[in-house]
């Protein structure tokens, strides 16, 4: 086996043969010093030089080092070599090292520096060192141009430009000018300077094409296609791709026609265009008429008419056609899922003999997303068995899994194999990880995990702040959401939301206020229904009912529509401080709403109940026995040994019912012992303490 060590063995001893053959060469040349550190007459540095050149190309940074240290004598080239591919290899501080220490410069070693250094973006060292240059050429001129181009610095390199020897400047000059302004949709200036070129060839035609489509000025882009010279397929192409840009099918289908020749991009742009405007059916068929078939073409053809809802219909095509391949049966199961069609794609997962990564992690996600979380779980636990590795999109949606079912349990064992895998500092797993905890009611684990994480972004924070606050931890809610204040993460809806949320459930009031206008007033956020549902809930808790039906109105004077969570929130409210003059508009409003609710009818049957205003509460009663309104019966839930059980009220049908009622039995009668000997023993610690 001839390894990597083995190579690098021949490397070293090609280039002793050659530092050898240097020094006879040199003593065979008395003209010529060894320690003349440049020489531009030594034909025998020619191979040298080149070692070095492919070395740098192949990545061998060291081998090109150490044959450039031992070099005897070296020339310019030798240098220029060294500088190129230390910045090709991402090395320009030891690049510029070597240029500080260069005994002699060209040009080229010129052109070399300026390129790497507007290849890093370092703009101002490229023109300190253009500026300085005691000759330039036209490569000089076209990289510093070019750099400016790229970063966006258009202004600045037009200004390089009009101060450019005329005689200079060359096609590519004028094309990087001209590119660059119609990439800063400064299309006029673009087009005058088009006009005032000395020469042309067709990448100038086409960015002039291609431009002024972009922007929407499609009739100049067909002009300018008709003035060409000579129009080849890549010219047709980019007019095409302008018609499709600007929503003109029909144009673009009328030129693909008339095209002279195809190459296999204008199929592609065209099929991919006619999926882009929905016209997935004529895609399909432009593509059984493609010559060269496009496995990437193919997928777009199909996810179009996954999208358009033909999900059954793709996946005969592919039973039928060769041209599936694994992203095809992914993006089907995908369409599956969307649709909510579990089995169909439970069925097509089944039939895939080889699957991925990304497939397991479809099937792992779609059925936590579609109410089958325990099956994604089950995936997961197969995947494992059959050595498939998982990703941190495998272990994200794991993760969400045991948040929705929840299953803490299990979440525990997830943190510890995304551990072992080295995701757990992955900032997706992570917030999983703390949006699970949090959940779950492990608020303590939730923290702990939030706080080992190197970097947070707006779904940590939200996920932390929102975990305390749904499990009544305003103050500390809130305490979390003022250090995130502190950092560069800009709080969003959500984030007020929790925060809100946070106030309602401490009772903060004058929080609650602060934070509602902060979020109007310096974030620049639009109060959402969730926000007014907080704040009206907030407001309602303790008791101030004007003030909660003051936002309502502002609601409706701001044209929001006002939701059932405003006017159930407002209701609850009403219902606690026996205000029934809100609450029955709140409880009206509710029911235009939500009719079938029984939950409405008896809080305000209650109210009514509780001011002596019975024959009210009869008729609400009646209401909701004409319309066949019941009421929906209460319900829990446990997990034991990762298994979940849902009891509902009145209902006798969990298997393990009957040992389930004489626990509680059991319970019961000895809850009544421990009060009798309690009684019994404070009788006789009172008759003690009366004395005889």
């Amino acid at each position: 086996m001839f390894s990597l060590s083995n190579y690098r063995g021949l490397l070293k001893f090609n280039r002793v043969l050659s530092l050898n053959l240097v020094k006879s060469l040199s003593i065979l040349s008395p003209t010529i010093s060894p320690q003349s550190p440049v020489s531009k007459t030594l034909p025998y540095l020619k191979p040298l030089n080149s070692k070095i050149s492919k070395y740098m190309k192949n990545g061998l940074i060291s081998e090109a080092q150490d044959l450039f240290d031992e070099m005897p004598q070296r020339n310019t080239v030798t240098w220029n070599a060294m500088i190129r591919g230390y910045f090709k290899n991402g090395q320009s501080q030891k690049a510029l090292s070597l240029f500080n220490v260069m005994p002699e410069r060209d040009i080229y070693t010129y052109n070399i520096v300026i390129s790497g250094l507007m290849q890093y973006g370092d703009l101002d060292g490229a023109r300190e060192l253009f500026d300085g240059m005691p000759f330039r050429d036209v490569v000089s001129w076209n990289s510093i141009i070019a750099g400016y181009v790229h970063e966006g610095w258009i202004d600045e390199a037009v200004r390089i430009f009009n101060g450019m020897p005329w005689d200079m400047r060359n096609v590519i000059s004028w094309n990087l000018v001209i590119g660059g302004l119609l990439n800063n949709q400064q299309v006029d200036l673009a087009k005058e300077y088009f006009r005032g070129m000395n020469i042309r060839d067709a990448v100038s035609w086409k960015i002039m094409v291609s431009g002024f489509a972009r922007v929407g000025r499609i009739k100049e882009a067909h002009d300018f296609f008709e003035e060409m010279p000579i129009k080849d397929v890549q010219a047709w192409n980019a007019l095409m791709v302008g018609y499709m840009e600007n929503q003109r099918i029909e144009m673009a289908e009328i030129l693909f026609q008339k095209m002279p020749e195809r190459d296999l991009d204008s199929w592609k742009c065209f099929i991919n265009g006619l999926v882009s405007c929905q016209r997935v059916n004529d895609a399909l068929n432009f593509y059984m008429e493609m010559p060269e078939k496009c496995q990437k073409t193919w997928n777009m053809v199909l996810l179009g008419l996954i999208r358009n809802g033909h999900v059954k219909a793709v996946h005969g095509f592919l039973e039928k056609l060769p041209y599936g391949d694994i992203v095809s049966w992914t993006n089907i199961l995908v369409g599956y899922f969307e649709v909510g069609e579990v089995s169909g794609a439970i069925k097509l997962f089944k039939l895939m003999r080889t699957p991925d990564t990304t497939v397991w992690n479809v099937m792992i996600c779609g059925l936590g997303e579609n109410g089958n979380g325990e099956e994604g779980l089950k995936i997961f636990v197969r995947m494992k068995e059959l050595g498939s590795s998982p990703d941190k999109a495998t272990l994200t949606s794991v993760l969400t899994i045991c948040s929705d079912l929840p299953a803490s349990l299990l979440g525990e064992q997830i943190h510890a194999e995304a551990i072992k895998t080295g995701f757990d500092h992955v900032t997706e797993v992570s917030n999983a990880m703390v949006t699970m905890y949090a959940r779950c009611g492990h608020m303590h684990s939730a923290l702990l995990e939030f706080s080992s994480m190197p970097s947070h972004n707006i779904i940590s924070w939200n996920s932390i702040i929102c975990g305390f606050s749904h499990h009544g931890f305003g103050e500390q809610a809130i305490k979390i959401f003022e250090q995130m204040r502190l950092t560069d993460v800009e709080p969003n809806h959500i984030t007020f939301v929790g925060v809100l949320s946070a106030c309602s459930h401490s009772g903060l009031v004058d929080q609650g206020r602060y934070y509602f206008d902060y979020m109007k007033n310096n974030c620049g956020l639009q109060p959402t229904n969730e926000h007014y549902t907080c704040l009206i809930d907030l407001l309602g808790r303790y008791g101030l009912i004007d003030e909660a039906m003051t936002f309502v109105n502002q609601m409706r004077a701001d044209g929001i529509e006002v939701p059932a969570s405003v006017w159930g929130a407002l209701l609850g409210a009403c219902r606690i401080h026996k205000n029934i003059r809100i609450g029955e508009i709140a409880g009206k409003s509710l029911l235009e709403i939500e009719p079938n609710r029984s939950g409405i009818y008896l809080i305000l049957a209650e109210m009514y109940l509780n001011v002596g205003r019975r024959e009210d509460a009869e008729y609400i009663l009646n209401q909701m026995k004409e319309k066949g309104v019941k009421k929906q019966p209460g319900c829990s839930w446990i997990e034991v040994n990762n298994n979940g059980h849902v009891f509902l009220s009145g209902d006798s049908s969990h298997q393990d019912f009957s040992r389930i009622c004489c626990l509680l039995d059991l319970l019961h009668k000895d809850m009544e012992i421990m009060v009798s000997k309690s009684i019994t023993a404070l009788e006789q610690f009172q008759v003690a303490l009366d004395g005889p």
